[in-house]
């Protein structure tokens, strides 16, 4: 995701709710921009950290202290991030999953020099291959943030990844594409992002027999989402849940503790077609 200021990450979301004024704001808009600058502030800070690969290890360690629930392998768990990002993005994530008996957890980095969802995706199944061999694993669960979940679903849908894929949770992920920030058209990935590109009308295409279950997490305040509802997955083919979380932005769907409770019962249901919570509010 690329960070130009705070200011223009919620222009969108205030033009929507308030067309033609910025004055009057709600409390829970205002909070939630309060929430998303610390974010920002917090992940520039941690962003040096993720631009290497990570180490692959059996397990993460869960942080000192931390009360840890009994471990068990499960499948593994790999998170995707999202536009001109790292895996920096998922360092509270991936602590709590540790935490919650989470044994096998990682965290991919794909280069911010992207240019094609399509590539992202075949080298997203090139390192699944990897883990599920070194693993000895035959599925795995992805968590993808905005651009990363769209990644990962073309290798669901398109690729053949419904093989490996069990779960598929997406965080304010631009299913339909988004209209946000028009002048960002220059980037190509950007432009497969936009409604009705051809990216975007492939995923909308049939995909019959599809065997990944979809998990979708979207925001009534996030402002890179423009229709705020493109976070929403919407296909006749794919069993995907969608989950409205109120009262936080686009950074802070990745790390909210009430979003990674939602993200921690998706990857525990054991059945495709077990419910997840109808939203969740954490304002």
């Amino acid at each position: 995701m690329k960070v130009t200021g705070v200011m223009p990450l919620f222009l969108p979301v205030c033009r929507r709710l308030w067309p033609g004024r910025l004055t009057g704001l709600s409390m829970a808009l205002l909070k939630a921009t309060a929430l998303e600058a610390a974010i920002l502030a917090g992940h520039l800070l941690l962003y040096p950290t993720g631009l290497a690969q990570e180490r692959r290890s059996a397990a993460l360690a869960a942080a000192e202290g931390a009360t840890r629930l009994p471990a068990h392998p499960g499948t593994p768990v790999v998170l995707l991030h999202g536009f001109i990002d790292n895996r920096s993005v998922f360092v509270l994530l991936r602590r709590t999953l540790a935490q919650h008996g989470r044994q096998r957890v990682e965290s991919l980095n794909y280069s911010p020099l992207t240019c094609d969802i399509r590539a992202a995706a075949d080298l997203l199944g090139r390192h699944v291959e990897e883990i599920c061999e070194r693993t000895g694993s035959t599925r795995v669960d992805i968590v993808g943030h905005s651009l990363g979940g769209l990644i990962a679903r073309y290798y669901v849908q398109c690729l053949g990844g419904d093989l490996r894929v069990r779960t598929l949770v997406t965080l304010g992920t631009p299913h339909s594409g988004t209209k946000v920030a028009p002048l960002a058209d220059a980037h190509p990935i950007v432009r497969q992002m936009r409604p009705g590109s051809p990216v975007i009308r492939e995923l909308a295409g049939p995909a019959p027999g599809c065997r990944t279950r979809f998990v979708s997490f979207w925001s009534d305040l996030d402002s890179v989402m423009d229709p705020l509802e493109t976070a929403c997955l919407d296909h006749p083919d794919l069993e995907a849940r969608n989950v409205r979380v109120t009262g936080i932005g686009h950074l802070a769907l990745p790390v909210h503790p009430a979003v990674a409770a939602g993200i921690r019962e998706a990857l525990d249901a054991p059945q495709p077609g077990e419910r997840v919570g109808e939203g969740l509010t954490v304002a």
